[in-house]
C-alpha cells in the first residue's frame, strides 16, 4: 500500500512540475512563427520584384525553422 501511495504521489506531483514550461514552450513557438511570417513576407516581396533566387532563400530559413527541435 505505502508503494502505490508513493508512486501516485510521485506521478501527480511530477506531472503538475512540467506545467509550468508549457507558457515558456508556447512563447518559443510564438517567436519561430513571427520570424518565419517575416521571412514569408519577404521572400514573396522578392519574388514579386523577380528576385527568384532570394525569394527562395528566403523561404527555405523560414521553413527551416520548424524543422529544427524546439528544446
Amino acid at each position: 500500500m505505502k508503494k502505490l501511495i508513493t508512486v501516485l504521489m510521485l506521478v501527480f506531483f511530477t506531472s503538475s512540475v512540467y506545467a509550468g514550461s508549457c507558457p515558456k514552450m508556447a512563447g518559443k513557438i510564438d517567436g519561430k512563427i513571427k520570424k518565419a511570417q517575416e521571412l514569408r513576407d519577404d521572400g514573396m516581396k522578392a519574388h514579386e520584384l523577380g528576385d527568384h533566387a532570394k525569394s527562395e532563400k528566403l523561404l527555405k530559413q523560414a521553413l527551416a525553422l520548424f524543422k529544427k527541435s524546439i528544446y
